[in-house]
């Protein structure tokens, strides 16, 4: 049987990949470094902190997966304004991760890097064409590990893919963040409180996002592969109609707050490979992404 070991597991993504792997047929075990969730038949959890990595080694032989879903980075209000001390400890934590899986016989590891990868002046992203030249420590980060882990799969002939979401959105996400912040502030009848909003952007709900690296995980794709919708949206498009769908338009401050300077007009991901190679396409649109985000805001909220 498949043994699949799936980091981040409680996340934005990973809260949804455990399912999705049962329902393909893997034995799966999830790691936190919190308190362990109730024990299922299902899902075999363990608690181990992967920054600790004196304790990897016995935790990957423990267990002995044969593929590896590599989703955990740390996150404070975003993960893209997270301290670099901790962009540098999951580096060095991935690399042993990957390092034991391999030596304990695993078979196929999928990790998580980000659109932040790219030169985002090109604005349409494609994993062979678009360089690699992050603005960001976090996106520096993902671009090293990724050229240090496909150099070591090659070298080491271990099957490697690597997913570069580009913009989630979703149930459980940070309430910061531009749909999570304009659903929040409408249903409690505040404003909210947005930048012009003419920004381009590839957004793609939580759900499709994790069956996504599911799909990839189950494949033989290697190398880098985006995870997008592949479909361009303004950011004021969305605002207005998350302000529609809650008959709040009244609420929605365009341009009451300055765009940043770093903040690139057009930022949209070329979805040939995970479409035409690992023949996987989004269950949801924004529309009906929306709809699910709106009412699990309206029940955290009591609303």
């Amino acid at each position: 049987m498949k043994r699949v070991l799936i980091t981040g597991a409680r996340g934005l993504i990973g809260r949804h990949t455990s399912s999705l792997l049962l329902e393909k047929g893997y034995e799966v075990h999830a790691v936190t470094s919190g308190s362990l969730p109730e024990v299922t038949s299902e899902v075999k959890w363990h608690q181990n902190d992967l920054l600790d990595i004196s304790g990897i080694p016995e935790f990957i032989s423990t267990i002995k997966p044969t593929h590896l879903l590599h989703l955990a980075w740390f996150v404070s209000s975003g993960q893209w304004s997270s301290p670099n001390a901790q962009h540098m400890k999951w580096v060095q934590s991935s690399l042993e991760l990957v390092r034991n899986f391999k030596e304990q016989n695993g078979e196929r590891v999928v990790l998580a890097g980000t659109c932040m990868e790219y030169d985002w002046d090109y604005g349409y992203c494609s994993e062979y064409l678009t360089p690699l030249n992050p603005n960001t420590f976090y996106g520096q980060s993902k671009a090293s590990l990724y050229t240090l882990i496909n150099a070591y799969a090659k070298e080491e002939e271990l099957s490697c893919g690597w997913g570069r979401p580009f913009f989630l959105y979703g149930p459980h996400e940070n309430k910061s963040r531009l749909v999570a912040s304009v659903i929040r502030s409408l249903l409690l009848g505040e404003p909210a409180r947005c930048s012009h909003g003419n920004q381009v952007r590839d957004f793609l709900f939580s759900h499709d996002v994790a069956s996504a690296f599911v799909a990839l995980l189950d494949s033989d794709v290697g190398g880098a592969v985006n995870i997008g919708s592949g479909q361009a949206v303004t950011l004021k498009e969305i605002a207005l109609e998350i302000g529609r769908k809650l008959g709040r338009e009244e609420l929605v401050q365009l341009g009451a707050i300055p765009a940043s300077p770093k903040d690139t007009p057009f930022v949209v991901a070329d979805t040939s490979r995970i479409t035409k190679e690992v023949k996987w396409t989004p269950e949801y649109n924004l529309d009906t992404g929306l709809d699910k985000t709106i009412a699990w805001w309206k029940k955290e909220l009591g609303k």
